[in-house]
């Protein structure tokens, strides 16, 4: 390090973590912070606005807003509800249709609420939030609008039938607020809103029993948690004979207490571990837990899907079936019911299998029953073992490589009829949306029927998809997908994605961004699937957690040295783009591995792992991260606290941070202070922030072309690409 790089400002360092001269930016509306905002989108857009990226914008903007999109629907009742946004209506249509209409090409829509007459109508950056409504006639609901696409909400009674809204109905000001249904007249509530209702993370505290034409603030609270915990949640479940709420304790972002009760408040808690997922449908239990879980005698490895019966189990029994047991490469990804049926989502090796499982008639029920159909295991109490079969079959029709999900068609568990949806794609072929009917007979579910078929939006005529795995610093073998021409050059511009967080998979999907402004061009992409997602289940995620994130970024700057060894390409021509977690391993590439990477794209980005836990939702994620106030945990987190690491006179890849506004989830400062200490040193670091968005890209279809043209555009430039446009 040279002298005059040893002289400029480098706080605030690992050293000094909170000798922090940028905290003026945390003021998100802050006159001073507002000025240097606008001064940064200037210089960005000035820059890398050019008629090229009013172009790739427009070309974006119009396949978002093509006609021939999918329109996805979900069936309330005997409807099909969709909201759609195109070029006429920005802010979209709450509209419905029947499924026989859908069938068509051109289906005849109902429109239920225009909003972007609302937002004209009363003055306000309304977006859509989603809908809560009655079961039955599904004509009452609760509509969740945010401004500037913010998670905060309001909520507001609407009349589907009549189109407007409820006269002196249910209305609750802006907040981080659920509600559901109980009856007509009756709303439990899950709300910040009032003095001491929130927790530290900002989400709500306490539920409340809403009853109509009454004040909230004078709704009887029927259940809270402590304000140190993550948050409170509170569930009907309509599947019970009697009138069953289910309350949610989140202690952390990956452990829970659940207690079952009513509308006035829990009876009894469930006696277990914290780290534990359940659902309940009927009398059957379903729970899968995070660590190896010794019960009814019997040792479970994590992951494992074990179900008993709900009565038994507050009586104290303890005798489970085994319905799903992980492999080192297999794990599930989700489970729902479906009218009686249990869906299993499966990942075994990153190719996707769907299991139904028909349980007994009645829990612990012992069945004579054809071993092709069933897949028997057995359980102990610890006296006498009983002995539970499950029909198993797997869903038909659906392939075995590409990116496929499956959910329940209808949103309500008991109005279904058994239909479930599917949606197909793969990095190259665009989403088909089918329909699999219920069906008698042993196959409980009809093999798919293509409903809709989304548009090709670029040439892929010459593109091969390929799947590689590189070696990461501790020998892990870490997998990912390349799309792109076939053979190696040893110069192809590549783009990399990642995320690696949150035990959230990453999937290679069908991109019409990347595909058009990249692939047809003549690039290259690279999905990688990085420890800290949930690919390969707990153990995946728990390798990239914690003090373990380091590793998650290992992962990613293996994957760019192994582009390189096979001859892909070279370092400066890879453009790695990340969000949100990814922020930190974007900002991990730069002060890390900068010799690794030509140019980054850093968005609604998580950075400064400080005071992380202490802006807006922040301290949800301590969980995943760890609390940068204990000493012991701040050892490990300022090893990947970028906005620490970063010091001057080393050569770090040009970046464009990108956030927005509105984003109330991920506190736009870490965005803002991280470019402004970047700038200082005299790194190239270009920054843009648009007014709305919340987080994510932008509020409508323009908006968000524009958000993802600039960042390619930047991205093309510093790497030196300027592919020929037709």
């Amino acid at each position: 390090m040279s002298i005059s790089a040893m002289s400029i400002d480098a706080r605030p360092t690992v050293s000094a973590p909170d000798d922090d001269p940028y905290l003026w930016l945390e003021e998100i509306e802050g006159e001073r912070a507002l000025a240097w905002v606008e001064r940064q989108n200037k210089q960005t857009l000035a820059k890398f606005g050019d008629a090229r990226f009013a172009a790739d914008r427009d070309t974006l903007a119009a396949i978002y807003d093509r006609p021939d999109n999918i329109p996805m629907v979900a069936r309330r009742g005997t409807k099909l509800y969709n909201y759609w946004k195109d070029k006429t209506n920005p802010r979209g249509l709450w509209r419905c249709t029947t499924l026989e209409s859908f069938r068509q090409s051109q289906p005849q829509w109902e429109v239920i609420l225009d909003l972007d007459a609302l937002a004209t109508q009363e003055d306000e950056d309304w977006i859509w939030g989603g809908a809560s409504t009655l079961p039955g006639q599904h004509r009452h609901a609760i509509l969740r609008l945010s401004r500037g696409g913010s998670d905060a909400v309001v909520l507001r009674e609407f009349d589907t039938v009549k189109r407007e809204f409820v006269t002196g109905g249910f209305k609750l000001a802006e907040a981080k607020s659920s509600a559901q249904w109980l009856d007509v007249d009756t709303l439990l509530v899950a709300s910040p809103l009032g003095e001491g209702m929130a927790t530290r993370s900002g989400y709500a505290r306490t539920a409340r029993l809403w009853r109509r034409d009454t004040d909230f603030v004078n709704a009887p609270v029927v259940c809270e948690t402590a304000i140190e915990n993550m948050g409170l949640g509170a569930a009907l479940d309509r599947t019970q004979k009697s009138e069953t709420v289910w309350f949610t304790e989140r202690l952390g972002f990956f452990d829970q207490t659940v207690s079952i009760g009513d509308r006035n408040g829990p009876r009894a808690k469930l006696d277990l571990p914290t780290d534990i997922e359940m659902d309940c449908s009927g009398d059957w239990l379903l729970l899968q837990r995070r660590t190896a879980w010794e019960i009814g005698g019997k040792q479970h490895p994590p992951d494992t899907l074990l179900a008993t019966s709900l009565a038994g189990f507050l009586s104290g029994e303890r005798s489970f079936t085994v319905l799903f047991e992980p492999g080192e490469r297999r794990a599930l990804q989700k489970f729902f019911w479906c009218r009686g049926h249990l869906i299993l989502s499966i990942l075994d090796e990153l190719r996707p299998i769907f299991e139904m499982l028909k349980p007994p008639q009645a829990a612990h029920s012992v069945q004579t029953a054809s071993p092709q159909t069933v897949s028997p295991q057995t359980a102990s109490t610890g006296s006498s073992p009983t002995r539970s079969y499950w029909a198993r079959t797997q869903l038909p029709g659906l392939p075995e490589i590409g990116v496929v999900h499956v959910w329940r068609f209808d949103t309500e568990e008991v109005e279904s009829n058994g239909d479930l949806l599917a949606v197909v794609e793969s990095p190259l072929t665009p989403s088909s949306f089918m329909l699999m009917e219920a069906a008698p007979g042993p196959a409980p579910v009809r093999s798919p029927v293509v409903l809709k078929q989304a548009p090709r939006t670029f040439t892929a005529d010459e593109l091969v998809v390929t799947r590689h795995e590189a070696i990461s610093v501790d020998g892990e073998r870490i997998p990912y997908t390349q799309v792109g021409p076939a053979g190696e050059t040893g110069d192809a511009p590549v783009h990399m994605t990642g995320y690696g967080g949150f035990n959230l998979p990453t999937l290679p999907r069908y991109n019409s961004a990347i595909g058009k402004l990249w692939l047809e061009r003549g690039g290259t992409s690279v999905t990688t699937n990085i420890r800290g997602g949930g690919e390969f289940g707990t153990r995946w995620h728990e390798a990239g957690r914690h003090a373990g994130k380091k590793l998650t970024h290992d992962d990613f700057a293996a994957v760019a040295a192994d582009l390189v060894r096979r001859g892909v390409t070279r370092p400066n021509r890879i453009a790695a783009e990340g969000g949100s977690n990814g922020g930190i391993l974007i900002t991990n590439m730069l002060v890390r591995y900068p010799e690794r990477f030509g140019a980054l794209f850093c968005t609604v980005p998580l950075i400064d792992m400080r005071r992380y836990s202490k802006l807006l939702a922040g301290a949800s994620w301590i969980a995943e991260y760890g609390d940068p106030d204990k000493p012991e945990e701040w050892n490990y987190l300022q090893t990947y606290s970028a906005y620490h690491m970063a010091e001057p006179g080393h050569p770090y890849p040009p970046i464009l941070i990108a956030t927005t506004r509105k984003d109330d989830r991920v506190h736009p400062g870490h965005a803002r202070k991280m470019a402004a200490k970047l700038n200082a040193m005299g790194y190239e670091v270009s920054y843009y922030e648009p007014a709305a968005g919340g987080h994510g890209y932008g509020k409508d279809n323009k908006e968000r072309a524009a958000f993802t043209a600039l960042g390619l555009a930047f991205l093309r430039e510093k790497i030196g690409w300027k592919p020929d446009i037709a």
